[in-house]
């Protein structure tokens, strides 16, 4: 089964799918988010396409491990997400997930423009591979 992730900002959405056996991630794109409901129907489109048959998406916890603003709207938007694509939900923790994604985009020499475009898109990748590589991601993907 493959799984799609999404890392949700205010503007931008970075998507990762996994390969059908569930060991890989690969990004897919970096959403414009100008309203939630063509975000929505751009996912809708994505997981249908990619055949997707769970969301991992990243919750923003703060770094004291309580749930804040952007953890309530990121809940907010996949409920709505799952109301108009019913798919089962996992939760992974994005912690730092940008960051890494910057550090490693920085390391690869991409030009400042790039990485803006990518950035959400490798951080969507990070969180769906570290959900994979997780027991929960195992069970569900490989199970």
């Amino acid at each position: 089964m493959r799984v799609m992730a999404l890392d949700v900002g205010e503007r931008r959405i970075g998507v990762a799918v996994s390969d059908a056996l569930g060991i890989t991630a690969q990004g897919v794109q970096t959403l414009e988010r100008k309203s939630d409901d063509q975000a929505i129907r751009d996912l809708q489109a994505l997981a249908e396409n990619y055949e997707a048959g769970a969301w991992v998406i990243g919750l923003p916890k703060n770094m004291n491990n309580t749930l804040g603003y952007k953890s309530e709207e990121t809940q907010r938007f996949a409920e709505a997400l799952t109301q108009a694509c019913p798919l089962p939900v996992y939760w992974m923790d994005e912690r730092l997930t940008t960051v890494a994604a910057t550090q490693v985009l920085l390391q690869a020499d991409v030009s400042r423009k790039k990485r803006k475009k990518k950035v959400d898109q490798l951080a969507a990748v990070l969180i769906l591979q570290t959900w994979m590589d997780s027991p929960v991601g195992q069970e569900v993907c490989r199970g």
